[in-house]
């Protein structure tokens, strides 16, 4: 199924559920193999982040390691860019199809000898730009350094034969098809050769008549290409605090970088310079109340972006209004609860990820336990919540000893804006059906058959705040995604996905493994 260009809004009828299938699967470990840290084993590092380009027909990931794998779509007719045309009964080629393309190193670790502080290699976003020439241009990013990347297929040089044809010549000979054992001990002494010490050689003109024994290699230009990524511009020491997110403006001149505390704005053609256009730091940091946590540009507007804050708010900005945009334009939070607040409240009310669909009127955005579908026209409230995990509600104080509830789990939009997905523990990923009246869940895990724990479950209305505002909660009466809690695995958890631009297609990381699904 491939998507349209419909809208949220514009459905009449909800979509029918899709049906999910396993498609690809790279770097899957075998049984009983451990998943090694990044400067361990460079070959099984942990994926940190994945993107679709505009396309969809390059994907990308980036690991702990600092690598960026880049890999590219198959299954296309080369001369229209379009999925081949295929029989009902083709099943084994219908789904999308990627292969290996290359990889190259963008980051190394670093020591910043000024602050005594270790800057880990770690891709922690990657984000394509647009195509020229041939060329894929993508950006990538540690937690101090944005790198701007051009990968390009380059045709192979290859040394294919020596000059041994007696009618190759040098200087005023000819050159024999005899060969020396070791031109680079023979020297030129009086119009002749001389096994001599190489240390006194020291006369190196041709003799008349030339050398029957030299013999030179000829380099010609073969037909293959191979991929070759050289870094076109560095971005740095613009950020004090880690950077956390990284997005590309529809101009396709402009991004900005995002860490705890403040934004850049950086022109792609100037690496030396960048403009601040929020910062949120006060004047005393013990005042501190809120640090960024994500950043997104509008998909079509240049001049609107939003940025998430651990307070569980979202605010839209406008370049237009001022040059430093510390005041918002709008402020999307949701209604304060009534009733007491414990300890957790505040830690999982934090926004780690945030997404633009397509057309640009809905965001969503992922905090702890829920996602939530915002209008940007509508500030009231969310249109639409869905429960992920509802069932760890009563283990906030285990997730808390053990570093799970500060997971930063990421979030993605079908390109028509009919679906939502997102990931949880034990490798498990879901996906709501975000269009009107839609009750449509899945659960689904990252293996070989991802309809193995599948739980169909079913949706109840929560709270309405008006008669404009839908609020849909789902999945929450979901004791546990297999029957019981304990069997869930907190240790793996899929925190990055990626949906395709214009297909229901779905790439998610568990550890060092890439899956890869359809519908």
């Amino acid at each position: 199924m491939n998507g349209g260009d419909e809208v949220v809004a514009a459905s009449a009828d909800p979509p029918l559920p899709l049906e999910w299938r396993f498609s690809q699967v790279f770097g899957e470990r075998s049984a009983g193999e451990e998943v090694q840290e990044a400067g361990v084993s460079s070959a099984v590092d942990i994926i940190s982040a994945i993107e679709f380009d505009n396309s969809g027909n390059h994907l990308a990931t980036g690991d702990r390691g600092g690598r960026v794998v880049l890999f590219e779509r198959t299954d296309t007719n080369n001369s229209s860019g379009t999925r081949r045309e295929l029989e009902e009964d083709d099943y084994p080629l219908r789904h999308p199809e990627f292969r290996y393309k290359t990889e190259f190193q963008s980051h190394d670790p670093e020591f910043d000898y000024l602050k005594s502080l270790e800057i880990e290699e770690k891709i922690n976003k990657i984000r394509w730009c647009q195509t020229a020439n041939g060329a894929l241009f993508l950006l990538s990013t540690n937690d101090k350094t944005i790198k701007f990347w051009k990968v390009q297929d380059k045709k192979i040089k290859k040394i294919c034969d020596m000059n041994s044809d007696p009618s190759r010549t040098i200087g005023n000979g000819t050159v024999a098809s005899s060969s020396n054992s070791n031109i680079t001990s023979s020297c030129l002494v009086n119009g002749g050769v001389s096994e001599v010490n190489n240390s006194s050689c020291t006369d190196f003109s041709l003799p008349p008549g030339g050398i029957s024994s030299l013999r030179l290699p000829v380099v010609v230009t073969s037909h293959e290409s191979s991929p070759m990524a050289r870094c076109r511009r560095v971005y740095a020491h613009a950020h004090d605090y880690h950077i956390n997110s990284i997005s590309n403006n529809s101009d396709g001149e402009t991004f900005i970088s995002a860490d705890d505390l403040r934004i850049n704005l950086w022109n792609l053609e100037i690496s030396n310079q960048s403009f601040n256009i929020v910062d949120v730091k006060p004047a005393k940091m013990e005042d501190l109340s809120e640090v960024i946590t994500s950043a997104e540009f509008h998909p079509t507007h240049c001049n609107m972006l939003a940025y998430s804050s651990s307070k569980g708010s979202i605010r839209l900005i406008d370049l237009r209004q001022s040059a430093l945009c510390d005041s918002h334009s709008k402020l999307f939070e949701e209604p304060e609860q009534a009733g007491p607040k414990s300890f957790f409240t505040e830690i999982i009310a934090s926004v780690s990820d945030i997404k633009f669909a397509k057309e640009g009127r809905y965001l969503l955005s992922r905090d702890y336990m829920t996602l939530k579908l915002w209008d940007i026209n509508m500030d009231a409230g969310p249109v639409a919540t869905f429960q992920v995990h509802e069932y760890l509600k009563p283990k906030l104080c285990d997730l808390y000893e053990n570093d799970s509830i500060f997971d930063k789990f990421e979030c993605c939009i079908s390109g028509n804006g009919l679906r939502a997905a997102t990931g949880s523990y034990s490798n498990l990923f879901r996906v709501f059906g975000v269009a009107p009246g839609s009750t449509e869940t899945a659960t689904l895990e990252a293996s070989r058959n991802p309809m193995r724990r599948h739980v169909p479950i079913p949706s109840r209305p929560s709270r309405t705040l008006s008669s404009i505002t839908r609020v849909v909660s789902r999945g929450s009466e979901s004791p546990g995604v297999d029957g019981n809690t304990n069997a869930l695995d907190y240790t793996t958890k899929l925190l990055h996905l990626a949906w395709h631009p214009n297909e229901n297609s779905i790439a998610c990381a568990a550890a060092n493994s890439l899956y890869m699904y359809y519908a």
